[in-house]
């Protein structure tokens, strides 16, 4: 009889030739543990989806309560569906009045597509403009915005009308223009290794795109839900978007993703066509109520207001001749080593000794710290001791 092993290889399609293979057989807080027993604490969250951590009991019994109510209705938005209400109420309530209308979808990539799709709808305008070294997903419409020629270059031709500028470059907003529907930004390019706004540039791109009428689309799919030290990124920078997207961190381990925005924007996708946009499965109600789960920890247990004191550990205890820089905010860090063979030497010690992290798509010289926002003083210890011993 095959291994398991050999039937991931033989049967799962593959991202790259080499695969972690790590072979988890259960997972909780922010431990993994192997088929052997071995624990491993993840210090990527499931590149930031488990901010709960894994199996967070209040998570998993909204789960078990709403399988014994149903499962899938009806196609997105014909049916009062009781989780589906109760998370975008509790989301409007945490967010900005403008941003008061929630569309529930599968994942970030259908939250940029949606978003994508209203920006255009709403505006009567094609030209939408991203950054240089953002990641906003891999369909071919968020594929479109990325700003990496060497992810994009063989799934040509992509979208028309996609125009990139440089991140933090205030003289590059010039090119934002009456013919723009939308610009999309990360609020921390995270794939980028961190990149960071300076300034008040990200309130100087709100008030160009107000100035000539095209909408603000904040990517907070890697950087939201409390990641940060706020709940929203944004709230640490003077702007507000027109449209937020939302998903990883959202569902406490389960698939969901949105893009939210006024009553009046969304009400554009109502008509002229009808079902301007439409999801099956998007805002399935088990995937809502661990979203509704997952927001009432993160606001009950007072887990945000921990992260500050977090990431002043982390940047405390990460001292090596080695490390050239700490990028980032919160529990969502880079750690900067010379080249990616060195650090891809230490990420592979780090997994030896029970330890998991990575490296960004488009910095791949930095080390991902973004474990669990539950994870403890001593459990930072253990793990960057740990960490540093990898360092040689």
């Amino acid at each position: 009889m095959l291994t398991q092993r050999q039937l991931f290889y033989n049967h799962l399609a593959q991202t790259s030739e080499t695969p972690l293979a790590l072979e988890i057989e259960r997972a909780e807080g922010i431990y993994l543990f192997d088929v052997s027993g071995k624990p491993y604490m993840d210090l990527i969250s499931g590149i930031s989806v488990s901010n709960v951590g894994h199996c967070h009991p209040k998570v998993i019994s909204a789960i078990q309560n709403q399988l014994e109510k149903y499962l899938h209705l009806m196609v997105y938005g014909e049916y009062i569906q009781s989780p589906q209400v109760k998370l975008a109420k509790l989301l409007s309530e945490q967010l900005p009045e403008k941003l008061s209308s929630v569309y529930f979808v599968n994942s970030g990539g259908e939250a940029i597509e949606g978003a994508m799709k209203l920006a255009k709808r709403y505006t009567g305008r094609t030209e939408i403009i991203s950054f240089k070294n953002a990641y906003h997903g891999s369909t071919h419409g968020s594929l479109s915005l990325m700003g990496n020629e060497e992810f994009k270059n063989a799934y040509r031709p992509l979208l028309p009308d996609i125009k990139q500028l440089a991140f933090n470059n205030i003289n590059d907003l010039q090119n934002i223009t009456t013919k723009t529907a939308a610009v999309f930004v990360e609020t921390i390019q995270a794939e980028a290794g961190m990149v960071m706004p300076e300034g008040d540039y990200l309130n100087q791109l709100q008030i160009r795109c107000n100035k000539v009428g095209a909408l603000l689309v904040a990517d907070e799919i890697q950087c939201g839900f409390g990641r940060t030290g706020k709940l929203f990124a944004f709230e640490h920078y003077n702007f507000i978007p027109d449209i937020l997207c939302l998903a990883k961190g959202m569902g406490g381990g389960m698939p969901i993703g949105a893009f939210i925005a006024s009553k009046m924007l969304m009400h554009s996708l109502t008509n002229n066509p009808i079902l301007g946009h439409i999801t099956t499965f998007g805002g399935h109600p088990v995937c809502c109520a661990a979203s509704l789960a997952t927001l009432n920890v993160l606001l009950d247990d007072k887990l945000i207001e921990q992260i500050e004191q977090k990431e002043k550990l982390f940047r405390a205890l990460l001292k090596h001749p080695l490390i050239k820089s700490i990028k980032g905010k919160g529990l969502l860090l880079a750690i900067e080593f010379e080249n990616f063979e060195q650090n891809k030497k230490i990420i592979d010690n780090c997994i030896l000794k029970g330890i998991i992290t990575d490296w960004f798509l488009f910095q791949p010289s930095a080390m991902r710290i973004a474990p669990p926002l539950t994870i403890t003083e001593k459990q930072i210890t253990e793990a960057c001791n740990t960490i540093l011993s990898c360092i040689y």
